[in-house]
């Protein structure tokens, strides 16, 4: 079998002559199969068009002339069905095998054992499918699937041109309704925002495929990679943020992504094959697509939208469609819409136009989040089906505290927007004036209160809210957004930077918590795919593994601290003797540096996270050994109940206030008093303030929180008897109610405790 870009570009040529003839659709489509049997050497190959919602065969060489425009596939039935509802390339060696396997007897398809089909894309969907089969058993080449793929690029612009696209099934998302709506999504950058709805880009739409000059396409595209590198130096040189940041971090690997020669070479490969230079740089963003959906990982999912952005921005410059809202200037204040956003592109817009940003898609750790973080732009992710409910001009009020977006409101609606937002405002005022008040209860027991961090900007927090400190810095974040695993001395600049703006109030580091969930695309192992991730090799169990990765980040830390105390906190223990290994590598590493006569930290303590229920009953053994435990009550919940807290099933179903929970910490409390041993909360538990009250009351008195929840829990504790609610735990848990949070909730109303 000759190479993927010859079979390519033999069958475009031929393709070529037959688009250019004067014969109708389906003259053309007969033409295209035959063609594309002859070259593949293939027994049958048949088009598949969706019309009226089902897939329809249009064109056959090979099946039964008589089922033509006669077989009809639901999406999703038979292996051509599944192929276009799911837009992924089959290839079988054996169809009958398949479990979507679907047979119609009219075609006289029996005899064909094996199977290869592309799904034929419009706009990001499939509106047919390109299927070639076999009579022996053989799967089909990865050079032979390329060149289906491609020759399903062209049919794509012979079909539209034809007048076959089926409008029906490719959809312009029109809204249907001029009625007020609410829309749900995912917390990304939290904030309120009114404005006018405005999509960030129109779809570039590829007028030709086939290239006539093959050299004059590959210049064409070299001089839009100059072009587009230019804009993104130019960009992310006048990015101002004030300060340093991970979202430079973040322009830097996306600014990686534009120079790299493996994307250029992919490129430049399928104009080789015969396109053009806009169909060939589509051609590629559509493999990134498909790999991008085959991709369970949320993290390196976040880099290949980068790819997506930059393969945007490109098609628009050698297209000289460039037509972005951004560069048309935005002329009120807007919430802008799009699928995704790369970083740059965010950094387009008119800051003091742009009031928000709704994403179809979008995460938490996605390099977009980041930057607009550091610009201070409210985001709201995973906002499914926006399209068909807002409209380009609508009014739009979006509050990502409530994780959703009104579009069209009411006025009785606009009423309370503003409302909430004037009592936000009130709110954060009041709690802001609490800045420097302590959190001590009402009856004078002094309650330490902390921040949970991970970027360098939410160091600024501390000064912000008065927290006593960092109880949790996630070193893991720097490892996250970078496109390469961070040298020992980029660690080690964070590190500084982290303890340098916290000044004398104490930073506590946790070691690298990755894998599992969080697995890095640079750093694999050998344990194939985890069923159970956050039970799986992550966190401490992988650094100790990887013994270079813990070493690396023991010394920049420990070099960081250089005359100041580090506090270090190894995630995920489960027995004593990980911790034992844990300290002995960063005592290892510090006397490594102490040999060399280079400074040391006046004091290295030593602290554990209790997430693993098992480590409760190694207590007696490791508290000997600690400064300081932290209860991850995150994790620790899902443990406990054996339920995944991403599982949307369950996420309501166990709550903190539950008697085990607080059963489990309040047993965890005497033996941390009686060892002299510092135990804390960490997690989103300790962030609100009743279920902060029930941990109060039973004998908890640090908490690590998220910075915005540092003014209620501080309002809370001062209108709180320590010693009442102690009692009333104490007999709350010898006896538990079955609505413990109605209890608790009821107890405050009565003793005047002010809830958030």
């Amino acid at each position: 079998m000759p190479s993927a870009v010859a079979s390519a570009r033999e069958i475009l040529t031929r393709l070529h002559d037959v688009m250019a003839g004067r014969d109708p659709a389906q003259a053309k489509l007969n033409a295209v199969v035959a063609i594309i049997a002859e070259a593949l050497d293939s027994e049958v190959c048949s088009i598949y068009l969706l019309r009226e919602g089902v897939l329809e065969l249009y064109a056959t060489r090979g099946l039964s002339e008589e089922a033509v425009h006669v077989t009809k596939l639901a999406l999703g039935e038979g292996l051509v069905g599944t192929i276009a509802e799911d837009v992924e390339v089959l290839n079988l060696d054996e169809a009958a095998s398949h479990p979507d396997f679907a047979y119609r007897p009219e075609t006289g398809e029996e005899r064909f054992r094996s199977f290869a089909g592309v799904p034929i894309i419009r706009r990001e969907r499939a509106v047919g499918v390109l299927a070639v089969q076999h009579i022996d058993q053989r799967g089909y080449q990865d050079v032979e699937i390329e060149a289906l793929q491609t020759v399903a690029m062209v049919l794509s612009e012979l079909i539209a041109n034809a007048g076959l696209i089926d409008t029906t099934a490719t959809g312009t998302d029109r809204v249907q309704s001029t009625a007020a709506v609410r829309i749900a999504g995912q917390k990304l950058v939290d904030g309120m925002a009114s404005g006018f709805a405005v999509y960030h880009q129109p779809r570039v739409h590829i007028e030709h495929t086939v290239a006539e000059d093959t050299d004059a396409e590959r210049h064409r595209v070299y001089a839009a990679f100059d072009k587009m590198r230019e804009q993104i130096e130019k960009m992310t040189a006048q990015a101002e943020f004030g300060g340093g940041g991970e979202h430079e971090e973040v322009l830097e690997t996306y600014k990686m992504f534009a120079y790299d020669e493996g994307w250029a070479r992919r490129i430049n490969e399928a104009i080789d094959s015969g396109l053009t230079a806009e169909a060939a740089i589509e051609r590629v963003q559509q493999r990134t697509r498909q790999r991008m959906r085959q991709i369970d990982d949320p993290l390196l999912a976040d880099r290949m939208h980068d790819l997506e952005d930059l393969a945007n921005r490109l098609l628009r410059i050698v297209s000289g469609q460039m037509g972005t809202a951004a560069q048309m200037g935005l002329r009120q204040d807007t919430i802008l819409i799009a699928r995704n956003l790369g970083p740059a592109e965010l950094l387009e817009y008119d800051k003091r136009r742009l009031k928000g940003v709704i994403l179809e898609e979008g995460s938490l750790t996605a390099h977009v989040t980041i930057v607009a973080r550091a610009m201070g732009v409210p985001v709201l992710g995973r906002a499914r089906g926006i399209r068909r409910s807002v409209a380009e001009g609508d009014l739009l009020l979006l509050d990502v505290s409530e994780a959703a977006v009104f579009a069209r409101p009411s006025s009785t609606m606009e009423e309370a927007f503003e409302a909430r937002l004037t009592l936000r405002q009130k709110r954060k005022a009041a709690f802001a004036a609490l800045r420097d008040v302590p959190p001590t209860t009402r009856d004078g027991h002094r309650v330490t209160v902390m921040v949970n961090a991970g970027l360098r900007d939410d160091v600024a927090a501390l000064d912000i809210t008065g927290a006593d400190g960092i109880g949790l810095f996630r070193t893991e974040f720097q490892f996250l957004v970078s496109a390469t695993l961070p040298q020992r001395e980029r660690q080690q600049r964070l590190y500084k930077e982290v303890l340098d703006a916290a000044g004398d109030r104490p930073v506590i580091f946790r070691t690298v918590d990755i894998g599992g969930d969080k697995a890095l695309p640079y750093l694999t192992h050998d344990n194939g795919e985890e069923e159970n991730p956050a039970m799986g090799w992550r966190a401490l169990r992988l650094a100790l593994e990887r013994g270079g990765l813990m070493k690396a980040q023991a010394r920049a830390l420990l070099e960081a601290a250089a005359g100041r105390t580090l506090n270090v906190m190894f995630p995920m223990v489960s027995e004593a003797w990980e911790f034992d290994e844990a300290k002995a590598l960063f005592e290892a590493q510090r006397a490594w540096i102490q040999g060399r006569g280079r400074k040391l930290p006046l004091e290295v303590r030593y602290g554990a996270m209790l997430e693993v229920p098992a480590l409760a009953e190694q207590l007696d053994l490791l508290l000997p050994k600690l400064e300081f435990l932290s209860i991850g009550t995150n994790d620790l919940t899902q443990f406990l109940f054996a339920a995944d807290r991403a599982n949307p099933k369950l996420a309501e179903r166990y709550d903190w206030l539950s008697p085990s929970i607080l059963r489990f910490i309040a047993r965890v409390v005497g033996p941390c008093r009686e060892a002299g041993v510092a135990l804390a909360v960490c997690g989103e538990m300790g962030g609100r303030t009743l279920e902060a009250m029930a941990l109060i009351g039973v004998g908890i008195d640090r908490l690590s929180i998220t910075p915005a929840a540092v003014g209620p829990i501080k309002a809370m504790l001062r209108s709180l008897d320590r010693g009442a609610i102690e009692t009333f735990m104490t007999g709350l848990l010898a006896n538990p109610p079955r609505d413990m949070r109605g209890a608790l909730a009821d107890w405050a109303t009565r003793t005047g405790v002010e809830l958030a």
